[in-house]
């Protein structure tokens, strides 16, 4: 990895039904920086998690328009990894990162 740390690539888990459903499949949800690429996110989690991780992909949530007291703004954009983890490796996405 370049100047960045596994933290910083990594923000947090994705816990939601959907998350949840995936885990069983052997797989992770990871809310990532925007500019993280596959191999980044990779090595980080390998880095963190002490897994082994056989693939990563990536998925770009563009931000929802809102109304706030009547102002206009604009969410973020979020991006998220699925990390499919090698049989036998699990992570415990309820710890703190």
């Amino acid at each position: 990895m370049s100047a960045l740390t596994a933290y910083d690539v990594i923000l947090a888990p994705v816990i939601t039904e959907k998350a949840s459903a995936v885990s069983e499949s052997n797989q992770v949800v990871f809310k990532v920086r925007r500019d993280a690429t596959k191999p980044e996110i990779k090595a980080a989690v390998e880095a963190l998690f002490k897994v082994k991780v056989l693939s990563v992909n990536t998925l770009t949530r563009k931000g929802k328009t809102r109304n706030f007291r009547g102002v206009k703004g604009k969410q973020q954009d979020v991006k998220k990894a699925i990390v499919r983890l090698a049989e036998g490796d699990k992570i415990d996405v309820t710890t703190r990162i």
